[in-house]
């Protein structure tokens, strides 16, 4: 059964830090592009950032540029979201999901549906 497992929030004070992962099962996701993206309450899901995991390349959401970085390390099926200078709009439940390369396809990957789907975890960042 494919699996994808969050982990990695919490409650941080603004300026602060968290990491978050994203662990696969099931399924080798060397091929498929990994997404993290993140929903607020009473606001619709957006997307965050994204990694083809077979090229590396990245794609991040303008408003989080500089302060986000994605990465994966494909020998543990594992995806990671670093998050510096946290702000309380960052506040949110976080979701990885998997799917096709739209990052090496040069696509923005956060236009399309994706196949598998974490159950999110939770990041509040209080000011």
């Amino acid at each position: 059964e494919e699996q994808l497992v969050e982990s990695g929030g919490g409650l941080v004070q603004a300026g602060g830090s968290l990491k978050l992962s994203c662990q696969a099962s099931g399924f080798s996701f060397y091929y498929y592009g990994i997404c993290w993206f993140r929903q607020a309450p009473g606001k619709e899901r957006e997307g965050v950032a994204c990694i083809s995991a077979s090229t590396g390349m990245t794609y991040d959401a303008d408003d989080v540029k500089g302060r986000f970085t994605i990465s994966s390390d494909n020998a543990q099926n594992t995806v990671y979201l670093e998050m510096d200078g946290l702000k309380p709009e960052d506040t949110a439940v976080y979701y990885c999901a998997a799917g096709s390369d739209y990052v090496r396809a040069g696509a923005d990957p956060f236009m399309f549906a994706y196949d598998y789907w974490g159950q999110g975890t939770q990041v509040n960042v209080t000011s």
